[in-house]
Formats: structure tokens, sequence, C-alpha cells
């Protein structure tokens, strides 16, 4: 089989950074499985650990679960005693969800081996390496806006210098 061109030169991105995703969940999927939770369960739970109670569209954004499947997982919490709902007094339509009991002492039982396992990760890859990832993943959001078909983009602008001074923030010292 030859070479056949395809017009695409750049790495599928999209995919890389799946199975970067795969590849970390693999290490926590054993503490999730262990205790019964979802990945989509455990997004929620990590986030209303430190949020304390938030709308169902602040959790949406924040976990990347979309709106139609949040509603189904929201109830299946909410029904294993994981999450209460609360109607805003001043506004009937608007809910907030918090943890209940059982799921913050559950996230706080949790929370030694999830910080192991990323101890872990580190010793594999290094605590530079993680930082540097962090960093660039920080960046990476805080400069790519969410794509919005018929949005203005800057496609094709020259890169700054200071996109320049980022290209090395990968490079093994």
């Amino acid at each position: 089989m030859g070479f056949k061109p395809t017009g695409l030169h750049h790495r599928n991105l999209p995919l890389v950074l799946l199975q970067a995703r795969e590849r970390v969940l693999s290490y926590f999927r054993p503490i999730l499985n262990a205790n019964g939770i979802t990945e989509q369960q455990w997004r929620i739970v990590r986030l209303l650990y430190e949020a304390r109670s938030l709308e169902p569209r602040e959790i949406v954004e924040a976990c990347r679960i979309s709106s139609p499947s949040m509603s189904g997982v929201l109830a299946r919490m909410e029904e294993l005693g994981l999450v209460k709902r609360r109607r805003l007094d001043h506004d009937q339509r608007r809910v907030r969800v918090a943890l209940t009991p059982r799921a913050r002492a559950m996230a706080a039982r949790m929370a030694p081996q999830i910080e192991a396992t990323y101890r872990r990760i580190e010793q594999q890859v290094g605590a530079q390496f993680s930082g540097r990832l962090q960093l660039a993943l920080d960046q990476l959001l805080a400069a790519l806006p969410e794509y919005e078909p018929g949005g203005t983009h800057a496609e094709g602008a020259p890169a700054s210098e200071e996109d320049d001074a980022q290209v090395g923030v990968f490079d093994v010292a």
C-alpha cells in the first residue's frame, strides 16, 4: 500500500486529545467503579464538592455535558441520593443543585485515592511536564474561543511573538 495524499497535513488533534483523555481516565476508572459512580457523575460531584451549589446550566458548561443528558444524569443522581435540587426563592423557574451529605462523604473518602492517582501519574510523566501540560491546556482554552459557525475568527492570522514563545512549552529540559 502506497502513501495517498489526502490534503490533510495536520495531526488529528481532537483524536490525540481524546486518546490522551482515555489514557488518563484509565487510571481513575477503578476508583470510580469501586465507588459505583460514572465518569459524568464524578465530574458533577467533583465540581459541586468545590463549588457547593450551582444551577444546571452552570454544571453543563463546566462539565461539558449536554443539556439533554444533564437532566437525566441529575435525575439518576437524585435517585441515588447524591444530589438535591432546590428552587430559588426569588425565581421558582430556577434551580440550584448541591451534593447531599452522602455524596460529600463519598467525595471526601475518594479524595485521597484521587490525589494518590495524580501523584502516580506525575511520577510517570514528571511533575514539571505535568505542570507544563496543565498550563498549555489552560492557555489553549484561553486562546481558542469555542467555535461558532458564522462567527468571526482570525483564521490565517500571523502568529504573534507571544505565540512563538509558547512553542517550546513541552520541550524537554
